[in-house]
């Protein structure tokens, strides 16, 4: 089976469900899913088949009892059809995971960093509390390595719990 995840891409902002979407081809195939972040996983299933490349969408809920501790998770798809010889097709995509990086994560608003912006600022504008700016530097934490550093022209998600 080859595997091509569209959905989701490196580093997007999921939430307790995560949407997943690709292309592959398998006759009759299933793959695994399987979302990690080394001190917990959760796995579920997704199908796929045909003689051809196909689209596949699937879906795989993170329940409350999930005991992750970073924010930064890791979705893997795996082809469990895929016998014979050589390495088994799998395909690892990091995400971040809002709910905990913002207590009601449901989703997040997209801000274009003018001059004069700072997270503190931001923070003021979309929380109303200057020092809430942690939520916002987490979800852009691969865009943004020094909090204290944000450019112009940078697009952010600001988490949202409404």
């Amino acid at each position: 089976m080859n595997i091509h995840v569209q959905q989701p891409q490196p580093f997007d902002l999921v939430s307790n469900e995560i949407l997943i979407a690709g292309n592959a081809v398998a006759f009759e195939g299933q793959m695994t899913i399987k979302v990690s972040e080394g001190h917990d996983e959760v796995t579920g299933l997704a199908t796929v088949g045909s003689l051809s490349i196909r689209q596949f969408q699937a879906s795989i809920t993170i329940p409350d009892t999930a005991a992750f501790r970073l924010n930064r998770l890791f979705v893997t798809l795996t082809d469990d059809t895929g016998g014979g010889e050589g390495p088994i097709p799998s395909v690892t995509v990091p995400v971040l995971y809002g709910p905990m990086i913002l207590d009601g994560y449901m989703g997040f608003w997209e801000h274009d960093v003018v001059s004069g912006d700072t997270l503190s600022a931001l923070a003021e504008r979309y929380y109303e509390d200057a020092s809430a700016w942690q939520p916002i530097f987490q979800a852009n934490q691969h865009i943004i390595a020094n909090p204290d550093l944000i450019f112009p022209g940078q697009v952010l998600r600001i988490p949202r719990d409404f």
